[in-house]
C-alpha cells in the first residue's frame, strides 16, 4: 500500500524514477498521477498524420502501409524504409544497422497497428521518424486463446496519450500510472484528503478525487474521461480562486490613501482647456479610476484599450487626480522612445499647467519631469530632487525610476505602460517606492496571456476603452503570401509607392537588424532554406538596401534600429516626423511610443516571426490620423499551417481582447502563479483559460463566498493542504507583488 506522497522510486523503480524526476519534474505518487493525458485515442483509430510539426517529440498512433529493405555504399550499408498511414497523410519510419533492420522488419508488417514515438524530421522534404520507439497494439498474429481474450478486452477502451519524452515515452508512462494506481488500496485511498469540499462537490455532482484520478488515466469511454475532467478541472479552478480571493481579501485591508479629485483644482482646469469632447468611453473608464483611486485600499486596475483610443488621455486625467489631492504620480514606460513620446504628449496637452512654480506657469499646475538612463548629469540631478521634494507631480520615465536613488516625497499611483515589458519584480520595485502602497494602473493595448488569464480569473479589476475617438481612421490588414503568390509582394511594393506619391509615409519592419551578421542571400518567396527549412529572418539593412535599388529606387528611405546611438534614432525619428523621410525600415523599435499620423502604410517582412501583440502594436502606428491606414503581412509560411492561422487571426480583427485569446489559445497561459508570462510552464494541467471561463467564474463565486466565511479555511483542512502544495514560498511571494 502507498500514499500519494510516496516517493515513485518505492513505486515504478529507481530508474525509472530518476528519469520522471529529470524530464518531467515528477517525484511522488502524486505527481504521477496528476500528470494527466494529454489526449486519447480510440484502440482501433488512426490518428491523423498530416497535422504533425517538425522537430518535436510525438507519439502518434498509425499502421504500417508498407516496408522496404534497401542497401547503399556498394550494399556495405542497410537501411529499412517503413510507410504509415493513417489516411490523412503518411509518415516514414528509418532504421539503420543490420541487425536492427532485420529485428523491424521482421516485426512491422503491413497492416500492424502501433504507436509510434519519436522526433519529427524533414528529410527530402517528406516528414520521418528515425528509429523511432514504438509499442504493436495488436496481437501477434500467431498468438494463443489467452492473447485473443486480452486483445478482445484491450479493444474498445480509450488509449491514454501522455506528455512524453525522449527519455521516457508514453506507453511507458502509461504502464507506471497503472502500476502506481494498483498499489493504492482501498487503504491508502482511504487516507488521501479531498480538496474540495464535501458540499461543493454535492452541489456540483462531482466525482470523489480517488475514483476521478482512476477514470482519468483507465477510462471504459468517453463518458468516463468527461466526469473525470470535470471533477480535475474543479479542483484547479477551485483552489487557485480561493488563493486568488484570499489576495483579494488582504488586499482591502491594506491601507492606502485616498485620492480625489479638487472640485476647482488642476483636473478640472486641465479638463476646461481641452480642444475637444471625451468620448463616452473615456469618461466611463475616468469615473472607475476615480472610484478606484478615492477608495481606502490600493487600486489594482488593468486599462485595456486599443491604440489610439486616449489611454494616455484616460492615465493623464487620474494622474491629476492625484496631484489635486497633494500626491504624485509615476509613469513607467519600456522604452526611451516611448518615455520621451509620453513626456511630450503629457507637456503639450497640459501646456502651462504643466509649469508649476514657473514663470508664466498655471497657480493650480503641478510639473512634469523625465527621467532616462541617457540624461545628462544636471538633468537628471535636477529630475530626481523635484520628484523627491514633491514639486514634480507627474514624474516620466523608463527603468531608471527603478533606481534606488530615486526617491518620491508622496508617491500615490504608478501607472504601467504596456506591463508585458516589465516583470512583476520592476514593478513591485517602483510600488515599494511608496509611503504607503499607491494605486496601481497598467495599461496595455493588448494584454499577453498571463495578463488575460489573471483577468479571467478574477485578480484584475478591468476597464475596457474600445471607443476610437472621432476622426480616426480604421486600418485594413492583409496577409501577403510571399512563396505562394510573388506578385502579391510587388503589389505591395506599388502600394507603398502609391501612398508616397498621395503625400504619405510608411514603415517596412523587419525581425533583425543585420550589421555584421550574416545576411540572407534571397529574399521572401525565395528558398535557400537551411537545415530546419526555413531560411534566416530578413534584416532592416539587408531589406532597405535592396528596397533602396529596388522597388522603393527614388524614395527617401532610412533605418532605425535599437543599436544606432540615442542621438541617431532621435535624428532619424525627428526627420521621418517632419515629412523628411517616405518609408522607415526599422526593427520592433517603433512597436511603441511612435506617433506620425502621416504615416499610411505599413509593410510587416516575415510577420510569422512576431508575436499576436507585437503584430497589433505595430500595426498601431498606421491610421493615426483622417486617412486609412494600411497593413501588409509578409510571410513564407505555407497556407493552413498554425503561423498563417495567427496572421489570418491578426488580419480579421482589430480588438485587441480578441487577439489576446488567440493568443492564449496559441501560447497557453503560463504559469499563472508564477514567474512565466506565458509558455509551457503552466501550473494549470487540465484547465484552458479560454475554454473554461464559465467554469472559472463559477468557482470564483464559490471560493469568495467560502472565504468571506471562513478566511482561515478552519473548516477545509484539506483545502489549506492543497493551498500550501500550489502556494510554494517562491509563488506566493510572487503573488503577493501581483
Amino acid at each position: 500500500m502507498t500514499a500519494l506522497h510516496e516517493p515513485l522510486a518505492k513505486v515504478v523503480g529507481g530508474t525509472t524514477a530518476k528519469v520522471m524526476a529529470a524530464h518531467l519534474d515528477l517525484h511522488t505518487v502524486g505527481d504521477l498521477l496528476h500528470h494527466y493525458p494529454r489526449r486519447y485515442a480510440e484502440r482501433g483509430e488512426l490518428t491523423r498524420l498530416d497535422e504533425l510539426p517538425p522537430d518535436e517529440h510525438v507519439t502518434v498512433v498509425a499502421r504500417v502501409a508498407d516496408a522496404r529493405f534497401l542497401t547503399f555504399n556498394g550494399g556495405r550499408g542497410v537501411r529499412l524504409e517503413v510507410t504509415l498511414t493513417d489516411g490523412s497523410g503518411r509518415l516514414q519510419l528509418v532504421f539503420f544497422g543490420r541487425r536492427a533492420v532485420h529485428h523491424h522488419e521482421k516485426v512491422l508488417l503491413p497492416g500492424r497497428r502501433g504507436m509510434f514515438a519519436g522526433k519529427v524530421t524533414l528529410f527530402n522534404r517528406r516528414l520521418q521518424l528515425s528509429h523511432p520507439a514504438y509499442e504493436l497494439l495488436d496481437q501477434d498474429q500467431d498468438s494463443d486463446q489467452d492473447a485473443d481474450a486480452a486483445a478482445a478486452g484491450f479493444a474498445g477502451r480509450p488509449l491514454p496519450i501522455y506528455p512524453a519524452c525522449k527519455q521516457l515515452e508514453s506507453w511507458r508512462i502509461a504502464k507506471s500510472v497503472g502500476v502506481a494506481l494498483d498499489s493504492l488500496g482501498a487503504t491508502s485511498w482511504e487516507g488521501v484528503e479531498d480538496p474540495l469540499p464535501a458540499a461543493l462537490r454535492g452541489r456540483r455532482e462531482l466525482l470523489p478525487l480517488p475514483e476521478a484520478l482512476e477514470l482519468v488515466h483507465r477510462p471504459h469511454g468517453r463518458a468516463d474521461i468527461a466526469r473525470a475532467r470535470d471533477r480535475l478541472k474543479w479542483d484547479e479552478a477551485f483552489v487557485l480562486q480561493v488563493a486568488l480571493a484570499r489576495r483579494r481579501l488582504d488586499a482591502a485591508r491594506l491601507p492606502a490613501v485616498p485620492r480625489r479629485p479638487a472640485e476647482d483644482g488642476l483636473l478640472a482646469a486641465f479638463d476646461a482647456r481641452l480642444p475637444f469632447t471625451l468620448t463616452e468611453g473615456q469618461r466611463r473608464v475616468g469615473a472607475e479610476i476615480f472610484d478606484g483611486l478615492a477608495a481606502e485600499h490600493p487600486m489594482h486596475r488593468l486599462l485595456q484599450g486599443e491604440v489610439g483610443s486616449g489611454k494616455t488621455l484616460v492615465a493623464l486625467r487620474a494622474m491629476l487626480a492625484v496631484a489635486d489631492s497633494g500626491g504624485q504620480s509615476a509613469l513607467l514606460a519600456p522604452t526611451e522612445v516611448l518615455a520621451q513620446q509620453h513626456h511630450r504628449s503629457v507637456t503639450e496637452m497640459m501646456g502651462e499647467l504643466a509649469e508649476g512654480g514657473l514663470l508664466g506657469g498655471a497657480e493650480q499646475g503641478t510639473r512634469v519631469v523625465l527621467l532616462t538612463g541617457s540624461m545628462g548629469a544636471a538633468a537628471r540631478r535636477r529630475a530626481l530632487l523635484e520628484a523627491a521634494t514633491g514639486e514634480a507631480g507627474i514624474v516620466i520615465g523608463t527603468h531608471a525610476l527603478i533606481e534606488d536613488a530615486v526617491t518620491f516625497h508622496d508617491l500615490g499611483l504608478v501607472v504601467v505602460d504596456e506591463q508585458h515589458r516589465f516583470g512583476v519584480e520592476q514593478r513591485d520595485a517602483l510600488r515599494g517606492k511608496g509611503k504607503r502602497p499607491p494605486h496601481l494602473l497598467v495599461m496595455t493595448a493588448t494584454p499577453i496571456p498571463r495578463t488575460v488569464a489573471m483577468t479571467v480569473f478574477g485578480d484584475l479589476e478591468t476597464s475596457v476603452l474600445d471607443q476610437l475617438p472621432e476622426g480616426r481612421a480604421p486600418i485594413a490588414s492583409h496577409v501577403v503570401p510571399a512563396r505562394d503568390k510573388p506578385h502579391f509582394l510587388a503589389r505591395a511594393w506599388e502600394r507603398v509607392r502609391e501612398e508616397v506619391e498621395g503625400g504619405h509615409q510608411a514603415y517596412v519592419v523587419c525581425p533583425r537588424i543585420g550589421d555584421d551578421e550574416e545576411e540572407p542571400a534571397t529574399g521572401p518567396g525565395e528558398t535557400g532554406e537551411g537545415e530546419d527549412g526555413r531560411r534566416p529572418p530578413l534584416s532592416v539593412l539587408g531589406v532597405a538596401a535592396g528596397l533602396a535599388d529596388g522597388p522603393l529606387r527614388g524614395l527617401r528611405t532610412e533605418v532605425l534600429h535599437g543599436r544606432l546611438a540615442p542621438d541617431a534614432k532621435d535624428a532619424v525619428m525627428r526627420r521621418f516626423a517632419a515629412g523628411e523621410t517616405d518609408v522607415l525600415v526599422a526593427t520592433t523599435v517603433i512597436e511603441v511610443g511612435v506617433n506620425v499620423p502621416n504615416a499610411t502604410a505599413m509593410v510587416v517582412m516575415d510577420a510569422d516571426r512576431f508575436g499576436v501583440s507585437q503584430l497589433h502594436q505595430l500595426r498601431g502606428r498606421v491610421g493615426r490620423g483622417s486617412a486609412p491606414g494600411l497593413c501588409l503581412l509578409v510571410t513564407d509560411a505555407p497556407e493552413g499551417t498554425p503561423a498563417r492561422e495567427r496572421l489570418a487571426a491578426v488580419a480579421a480583427t482589430t480588438d485587441g481582447f480578441e487577439l489576446s485569446r488567440v493568443d492564449l489559445q496559441q501560447r497557453r497561459e503560463g504559469d499563472v502563479l508564477g514567474e512565466a508570462q506565458s509558455g509551457g510552464r503552466s501550473s494549470l494541467r487540465m484547465l484552458a483559460v479560454i475554454d473554461d471561463e464559465d467554469l472559472i467564474a463559477e468557482a470564483r463565486a464559490e471560493a469568495t463566498a467560502l472565504v468571506a466565511e471562513d478566511p482561515g479555511l478552519a473548516s477545509a483542512p484539506a483545502l489549506r493542504t492543497a493551498l500550501e502544495a500550489l502556494l510554494d514560498p517562491a509563488r506566493e511571494e510572487f503573488l503577493d507583488k501581483g
